[in-house]
C-alpha cells in the first residue's frame, strides 16, 4: 500500500474501571478528531512549504515528521521531501520544545513555606509554571528567579527548582527545590508515589458514586499532540481516586487523590467518564478566562534533609466556586 493511499483508522479499545464493592464497568473509546490546518497554495516539498508558511524551521518539520506529527489530507507523512500540491491541507499536531533562558521578573509569589532546602508555593490560576514555546515570561520560574538566588539546576535553565508541575489554569500547591540534593530526593519520592497530592474539582453533572477508583492509561492524543487521551498506544498507567464532597443539581464537588502524575490526568479521567471539569477549555466547555475549576489544596511529603513529614493545605480562590 502506497503512502498516499494509506488511510487512518479509528481504533477501539476496551478499558476496565474498578469501582467500590468489586463492580466493574467497561467503556468503549473512540479517538476524537482534531484539525488545525495549513492550506497549500502551490507545489513544493512539505518541509520547505511549512517552513515558509509558519514559525517552524525545516529541521523542526523533519523532527515532527519522524515523530508522526505531520499529516497531509489525513494521511501521515513519513519523509521531509514529500511533495504537496495546491489544495492539499497540512496538519501539524505537535511543537518542538527549544531551550529558553529564563530571566528574573518581579512578579508576586505566594510562599506558603520556606527553609534553606525547599519552598512550598501557592500558584495562582493563569500562571504557567516554567517558560515554554508561547510562554517566555510571566511564569512561576521567572518569579522565583527574581526572589530566590539559589534553586536546583538539574532541569536546566528553563526549569530551575521545578520538581513537579500543575497546569496553567490549575491553582494550588507546589514544592520547589533550592538545591540539587533536595531535588533528587523529592524527584525519587514523586517517582515512588510517596508524595501525596490532593485536589478539589468542580465537575459537570451529578457523580453517582461516592468513591470511584479510576485506572486508565493516558498518552498523547493521536490526532492532537497537544492533548492527552485515554489510550493503550504509547501510554502510561494513570490512577486517580475520586471522592464526592458535594452534589448540586448540575455539578459535583469532588476530591481527587493522585497515585500517578500524568499530564492533565484528572481532567482526562473525568472527561472520559462524561464529567468534565467545569470551565475546562480543552476537555470540557470554556465558560470564562479562569479556566478549569481545579485546585491543588493539599500536599504531603518528607523533608529531604530532616526527613520529617510535612503537610500543607490551602483554600481555593474565590473564583473556584463560581
Amino acid at each position: 500500500m502506497t503512502e498516499t493511499k494509506r488511510e487512518l483508522k479509528k481504533e477501539k479499545i476496551k478499558i476496565v474501571i474498578k469501582r467500590p464493592r468489586s463492580f466493574y464497568f467497561i467503556y468503549n473509546w473512540n479517538m476524537s478528531e482534531f484539525k488545525k490546518l495549513i492550506k497549500v497554495k502551490n507545489k513544493e516539498r512539505i518541509d520547505k512549504y511549512v517552513a515558509a508558511n509558519s514559525d517552524f524551521s525545516r529541521s523542526d518539520i523533519k523532527k515532527l515528521i519522524e515523530s508522526h506529527a505531520v499529516f497531509v489530507d489525513g494521511i501521515s507523512v513519513r519523509k521531509a521531501n514529500f511533495t504537496v500540491y495546491e489544495g492539499n491541507e497540512i496538519l501539524v499536531t505537535d511543537i518542538i520544545e527549544k531551550e529558553i533562558n529564563a530571566i528574573p521578573e518581579n512578579i508576586p509569589v505566594d510562599v506558603v513555606y520556606e527553609d534553606e532546602d525547599i519552598l512550598v508555593i501557592n500558584k495562582p490560576s493563569g500562571m504557567v509554571v516554567h517558560p515554554a514555546p508561547g510562554h517566555h515570561s510571566g511564569t512561576l520560574v521567572n518569579a522565583l528567579l527574581y526572589r530566590f538566588k539559589k534553586l536546583s539546576n538539574i532541569n536546566g535553565t528553563t526549569r530551575p527548582g521545578i520538581v513537579h508541575r500543575i497546569d496553567k489554569d490549575t491553582s494550588g500547591l507546589l514544592v520547589v527545590a533550592k538545591n540539587n540534593q533536595s531535588h533528587i530526593f523529592l524527584s525519587n519520592e514523586l517517582k515512588d508515589h510517596k508524595i501525596n497530592r490532593e485536589y478539589l474539582a468542580w465537575v459537570e453533572g451529578r457523580v453517582p458514586n461516592k468513591i470511584t477508583h479510576i485506572n486508565l492509561p493516558i498518552g498523547r492524543d493521536n490526532k492532537n499532540r497537544q492533548k492527552m487521551a485515554v489510550t493503550k498506544i504509547n501510554s502510561k498507567n494513570a490512577v486517580t481516586h475520586v471522592f464526592v464532597k458535594k452534589v448540586l443539581e448540575k455539578r459535583t464537588l469532588v476530591k481527587c487523590n493522585l497515585e500517578t502524575g500524568r499530564t492533565h490526568q484528572i481532567r482526562v479521567h473525568m472527561a472520559y467518564l462524561k464529567h468534565p471539569l467545569i470551565g475546562d477549555p480543552i476537555y470540557g466547555k470554556k465558560i470564562d478566562d479562569f479556566g478549569q475549576r481545579l485546585h491543588a489544596y493539599k500536599l504531603e511529603f518528607t523533608h529531604p534533609k530532616t526527613k520529617k513529614k510535612l503537610e500543607f493545605k490551602v483554600d481555593p480562590p474565590k473564583k473556584f466556586n463560581e
